[in-house]
């Protein structure tokens, strides 16, 4: 297993290194006359990059000291998304490379001009005749213009180079400004005609860590609350490290405020940071953490599983213990981190699940491999008796960004069927 995970790792290494030696090429090397500063530092920025990307990666999870995390973390984290639209971007560019050393070439042949006949002294031969003419061979093609191709390497290069900033900057800033409210009705059949209107606050994969940290965390408190939810549901991912690292960013969950309280379940994320440390530490911020447990509240019950990583510290998802011994009279909603969790939510009848995990795909075109690995990967599904809603998650693992897939805090509504 340790060798395959090395060798994996290594040819991840080097297809890394493929990209950015290809990079250096097209948007350094072409673009430039000769060695000089500008080379230099082309060289340096796309060095620098991976090197940083890989020592963040490696330091979040050897649990490095908390400050180097965030020293590593903005630039190495950044340059992952920045890593897949230049990527993108490239192979956008070799496609239109071609037309555009077409266009170019035909704009300089419509500006060159015949040269005018030069006037025919006197007392000169008279001209052949046409009959007699020598004939006239086509010129050969004239070598390829280095300006040219120089030119045609600049343009493609900054657009290269202006399409991954531009997408990467307005991916960031969508998830620095914090998530938007998104509001969806779920009708349930065996809900009462009193819970009409109950309005669940769906928050997941805040992800507080090295990168996202108090402000973000205060950012999502102050969304939420200013919805006035009946219940507030926090399913998983809530940080990516230690309590003795994150517990001051996590301080503002506190401030969070429902009739009916506050709920949280482990995502896969928190078995990588010290599951039963957050645990009691959502519990002390006020939260009420639902470990494969059911509470009673007045219309429905609300249930919640741990998350399925917790399987390989033996706290694994308990389906029964969770919902085994409940009146099947009344409607059921069950907060669990993990899409692929709904099948064993059908098999014990519940009416909704709230489950969040896959960030939408975060990067487009992520979603693609997110739909490969859920069943769904945002919005509202339904799975026989059971509906599925998918939140997208309020904020991001690796890069602070989102492309194709905005973070969303959603209020769930319930309806009942009887009213």
């Amino acid at each position: 297993m340790v060798v395959v995970v090395l060798l994996i790792a290594l040819t991840a290494l080097v297809a890394l290194a493929a990209l950015h030696w290809f990079a250096w090429r097209r948007l350094v090397r072409d673009t430039t006359r000769g060695p000089g500063p500008a080379r230099r530092a082309g060289a340096v920025v796309l060095v620098a990059g991976p090197v940083l990307m890989v020592a963040a990666l490696v330091a979040e999870r050897a649990g490095a000291p908390f400050w180097l995390q965030r020293a590593l973390g903005w630039p190495g984290f950044l340059w992952m998304a920045v890593s897949l639209y230049l990527l993108l971007a490239l192979v956008a560019g070799e496609l239109v490379r071609p037309l555009v050393h077409l266009l170019v070439r035909r704009g300089s042949r419509t500006r060159q001009t015949a040269p005018s006949p030069a006037p025919v002294p006197a007392g000169t031969a008279p001209a052949r005749s046409e009959s007699e003419a020598e004939p006239v061979q086509d010129p050969a093609p004239p070598p390829a213009d280095p300006s040219r191709r120089l030119f045609v390497s600049r343009a493609v290069g900054g657009a290269v180079a202006a399409a991954t900033a531009g997408t990467v900057g307005y991916g960031t800033y969508g998830v620095l400004r914090g998530p938007a409210v998104k509001r969806v009705t779920v009708p349930l059949a065996r809900l009462p005609r009193s819970a009409h209107g109950f309005r669940i606050a769906v928050v997941s994969d805040i992800h507080l860590g090295p990168v996202l940290g108090r402000g973000f965390a205060q950012r999502v408190v102050d969304t939420i609350n200013s919805t006035q939810p009946d219940l507030i549901a926090v399913v998983g991912d809530l940080v990516d490290g230690s309590v003795k690292d994150l517990g001051p960013a996590a301080a503002p969950l506190s401030r969070l405020r429902a009739r009916h309280g506050s709920y949280f379940v482990t995502g896969n994320h928190e078995y990588f940071s010290g599951a039963d440390q957050w645990v009691e530490e959502v519990r002390r911020l006020g939260l009420h953490p639902l470990e494969n447990a059911r509470t009673e509240l007045p219309a429905f019950d609300l249930a919640g599983v741990n998350d399925l990583a917790g399987e390989s510290e033996g706290e694994g998802p308990d389906f029964g213990k969770a919902l085994g011994d409940r009146d099947t009279s009344r409607a059921v909603v069950l907060l669990a981190h993990q899409p692929l969790q709904i099948h064993e939510a059908v098999r014990h009848h519940v009416d909704l699940q709230l489950s969040g995990h896959t960030h939408g795909g975060q990067l487009w075109p992520g979603n693609f491999v997110a739909a490969a690995a859920n069943p769904t990967v945002a919005g509202l599904d339904r799975y026989g008796d059971t509906q599925l809603y998918v939140s997208r998650g309020a904020g991001a693992w690796g890069p602070p960004t989102r492309v194709g897939a905005p973070s969303d805090i959603t209020i769930v509504q319930l309806a009942s069927k009887q009213a």
